[in-house]
């Protein structure tokens, strides 16, 4: 069984899936600190001061924090662009690094080849008239 599950957790996949968990963490924090301390003061401004984490409605003994959920909305939406402009950025390079790769790969034709393929476009054409007559 150890066996087993030594061979599980150290599979590439696995791997991965924790180091993304880990990334996944540290960004999380991020992003947090950025709508707290950064985007929800400049819309707390923007609104006259008005800080959304405050709203309530208390109806008896019941209070619901609607401001909570509106900024935990917020915080969804930016979280949400946050790692959609990362993927971008990231599939923006990958596909420049494609392009590279391709661009290295290309055959280069040299005069003989050029000249070569020139002298059987050629005979193909000849070869078209000749049928056609």
């Amino acid at each position: 069984m150890w066996k087993e599950f030594k061979a599980f957790a150290v599979k590439g996949n696995v791997i991965d899936l924790a180091i993304g968990v880990i990334i996944g963490g540290a960004f999380s924090k991020i992003v947090s600190s950025l709508v707290n301390d950064i985007i929800m003061p400049i819309v707390g401004v923007l609104l006259g001061g008005v800080n959304l984490t405050s709203l309530q409605l208390t109806y008896g003994k019941a209070t619901v924090l609607y401001g909570q959920f509106i900024q935990t909305i917020l915080d969804f939406f930016i979280v949400a662009f946050s790692i959609f402009m990362v993927i971008k950025l990231i599939t923006k390079f990958k596909r420049k690094k494609e392009e590279e790769i391709v661009e290295e790969k290309a055959p280069s034709i040299d005069a003989k080849e050029e000249l070569l393929m020139e002298i059987r476009d050629l005979l193909k054409k000849d070869r078209v008239r000749q049928e056609e007559n």
